[in-house]
């Protein structure tokens, strides 16, 4: 006798009756297989209930570029904790335990998604209209979202349980705990399948807010290049073990795969880089949909409903205070929580737009800037403060509705790339091209355009030399998009980057200069000067890239060659007694003190404690663990222990399995 599988994801999950309350007026009693796949109409409202599963704040629309944008060279969070806090959430520190606050409705959210998508894939290919093109096209986009979300668990859980078969069908009590490889390989060829039955971007009435031929095939490069890639595997006979970064032997087969699959997105034509960069992401903010340019599939979301894209990006708003006199925020609060390194702006050429997006000011309540004086920056790719109608209000805060774009154009481009120079052992025309459309894009109007598009790619003749033009670009391009990590872990660098950053910091913080090996801590800021303008003030540049025309900014002070320049990216600013501007008086600049970073016991915990489950050090100066080397011009990184990424499956869902699921890695 078929029993239902329980998916021990915490949940139990039913049929199609999992997206009855998508499906009103019929009560879930009344839904059938026959009834919803009867006609076009009732299969695409079920298939709203898997988009609307993608939205949820626990996976997409928060979680996964808040909680677990894990701390790298590029995003940066900061904790001043130092020992575990009660929560056992401190995931971006890599100090979580599977009983940690938040893991579980994640876990739960991911596997409803899994859930909605199996119902809708395994009752549309038995129904009558399983050959219409529409309805092949809708089994698609379900397929799209359910190998999206595996992709994206395998990456932060490993071998996670998996199943294709909707638990109304199923047989078993337990959802099985799979090998990754297993399922990336089974989702890429489930892909493969489905393609070319799907229609392309420009076919469908809804464009890139839904998945389409060009997005399963951009997809499935990516699970390629992570099926192809390091990935951090537990020992099995000791449990306590952090694990072992491996790849598969086969993994050439796969850099095949996501440069042939780059090559048809490339080649059909549809998606461009034509849109300047930031523009790009004003956009969204101001919820224009652009089908034929740089997104190829944007998560739909809805406003005041979910997502916070922009919300947690951009500058901190506060909320308008009763009794004030000036203007107040139209655009309500933002938390601004998904923050930058703080070393991370000084990578980009001072020419290159991306730049523009680090943030270093946040809004009071009348939207008055002030100056960000912290540990890391704001990410201001999206805001709530970029859309020109404030349509969100005074008193809004989340469920910004602004669209993510999961899959880029600019992300193909630099994926093929990658796969080229692995494929053939260093880069071919093809791959410097795909490279050049990336850069022409960040410096189309820059004056240094030939040095750093055509001379900056075709300097690098080694596959190695290559690469790490890939490792610089995708950081530069995605920052704040929560890739960055991942990319590292596929790359077997993390835990290179992650000890980097850490020496860094500290010596930073504590002018040892030991620590600086690369002779980058003369080159940054000790005091900065700077003012508040206003839209038509003379120091306001019309030209100034900044997506708010509307709001005051703040302006820097610099001296270049006895001239007075303005800049907004507060480099070096080489001061000293012949040219410190007045801090009194008519023409009075503000001072500030950058990289401050001391007190009393010396590195501040902000400096010490924010990669604690990696490397840390007390307050009595004691380096955690002991073993851990300190950063050395010379050293040999591939001998660093691995970080411990990798994230616990939650106690309950462990419990509930009865042994069939099992946690490494130390938790």
């Amino acid at each position: 006798m078929k029993k239902k599988n329980i998916l021990i994801a915490g949940l139990v999950l039913v049929g199609l009756t999992a997206c009855s309350d998508f499906m009103e007026p019929d009560a879930p009693s009344s839904v059938t297989d026959d009834y919803v796949f009867s006609n076009l109409n009732e299969a695409n409202t079920l298939l709203n209930g898997v988009y609307a599963a993608i939205a949820n704040n626990n996976i997409y629309g928060n979680a996964y570029l808040t909680t677990y944008n894990l701390n790298s060279d590029v995003e940066f969070t900061t904790s001043t904790a130092e020992s575990q806090v009660a929560a056992h959430n401190e995931y971006k520190l890599f100090d979580a335990e599977a009983d940690a606050s938040g893991l579980m409705s994640t876990w739960n959210a991911a596997y409803t998604l899994i859930e909605r998508a199996n119902n809708f894939i395994n009752a549309a290919e038995k129904s009558g209209l399983k050959d219409n093109e529409d309805m092949l096209q809708m089994i698609g986009e379900a397929k799209c979202m359910r190998a999206m979300q595996y992709l994206d668990l395998v990456i932060m859980f490993g071998d996670i349980p998996f199943s294709t078969t909707r638990s109304y069908d199923a047989d078993g009590l337990v959802m099985p705990q799979t090998d990754r490889d297993v399922i990336l390989t089974t989702m890429i060829n489930d892909l493969r399948e489905a393609a070319p039955k799907m229609k392309l971007s420009s076919a469908i009435t809804q464009g890139v807010e839904r998945c389409s031929k060009e997005f399963a095939w951009a997809l499935i490069a990516r699970m390629a290049l992570y099926r192809g890639g390091y990935s951090l595997h537990p020992n099995v006979n000791d449990p306590k073990d952090p694990g072992t970064m491996k790849r598969a032997d086969d993994y050439i087969e796969y850099y095949k795969i996501a440069r042939d699959y780059c090559d048809s997105v490339m080649t059909i034509g549809t998606h461009s880089l034509s849109k300047d960069w930031y523009q790009v992401f004003i956009d969204e903010c101001n919820y224009k949909v652009n089908n034929a340019d740089d997104p190829i599939f944007e998560i739909p979301f809805t406003l005041n409903v979910n997502g916070n894209i922009g919300y947690a990006h951009g500058p901190k708003g506060d909320e308008t205070a009763g009794g004030g006199t000036e203007a107040p925020n139209y655009w309500g609060t933002s938390n601004g929580g998904v923050r930058l390194n703080a070393f991370f702006r000084f990578t980009y050429d001072p020419e290159d737009v991306r730049r523009d997006a680090v943030g270093y000011w946040r809004y009071d309540g009348y939207g008055q800037p002030i100056l960000l004086n912290d540990y890391n920056n704001y990410c201001n790719k999206w805001s709530k403060f970029w859309d020109e109608n404030h349509r969100q209000g005074i008193t809004s805060s989340g469920n910004t509705g602004i669209n993510f774009p999961y899959m880029r154009y600019a992300d193909v481009l630099l994926m093929f790339a990658e796969a080229e120079n692995e494929i053939n052992n260093g880069p071919t025309a093809a791959a410097k091209s795909a490279l050049k459309q990336v850069r022409s894009r960040a410096f189309r109007n820059a004056q240094n355009f030939g040095l750093m598009v055509d001379a900056y790619v075709e300097a690098a003749g080694s596959k190695e030399d290559f690469f790490e033009l890939i490792f610089n670009e995708r950081a530069w391009e995605f920052a704040g998009e929560g890739t960055r990590w991942k990319d590292l872990v596929r790359w077997n660098r993390y835990a290179e980057v992650v000890f980097k950053t850490f020496w860094t910091y500290y010596g930073k913080a504590t002018d040892d200069y030991t620590y600086d090996i690369y002779d980058k801590f003369d080159l940054y800021p000790t005091d900065v000067f700077y003012k508040i303008v206003n839209p038509g003030d003379a120091l306001y540049p019309t030209d100034y890239n900044y997506p708010n025309k509307t709001l005051p900014v703040l302006k820097f002070y610099k001296y270049e060659s006895d001239t007075l320049v303005i800049d907004n990216m507060w480099e070096n600013f080489g001061l000293n007694g012949k040219y410190m501007p007045p801090t009194t008086g008519a023409d009075a600049w503000t001072q500030a003190s950058w990289f401050s970073w001391q007190d009393d016991t010396g590195a501040r915990p902000q400096v010490r404690c924010s990669l604690r489950g990696y490397i840390y050090i007390d307050v009595e100066g004691n380096k955690i663990p002991a073993s851990m080397p300190e950063l050395s011009a010379d050293m040999d990184f591939s001998t660093l222990p691995p970080v411990r990424y990798i994230l616990p499956i939650p106690q309950d869902a462990v419990t509930r399995s009865n042994g069939a699921y099992k946690n490494y890695y130390g938790y």
